[in-house]
């Protein structure tokens, strides 16, 4: 039977949002062994004063299991 633990994180990039994701994945990879999935809950862009996208941000859940 397994056991799976879930974590909330934010992360950004100002490339895109799949690189933000994949940023905070590897960052948290470094401490939480195991990681199984992501849920994206929440996305954010801050842009400047034109209306470019500047910065992208991903709210995410990651699961993984626990040993």
């Amino acid at each position: 039977m397994s056991v799976a633990k879930v974590i909330e994180l934010n992360a950004s990039s100002k490339k895109s949002l799949e690189d933000a994701v994949q940023t905070g994945l590897k960052k948290a990879s470094t401490s939480v062994k195991g990681i199984k999935g992501a849920w994206v809950k929440e996305i954010k862009v801050v842009t400047d004063e034109d209306g470019n996208i500047t910065e992208w941000r991903a709210d995410m859940k990651v699961s993984f299991l626990v040993q």
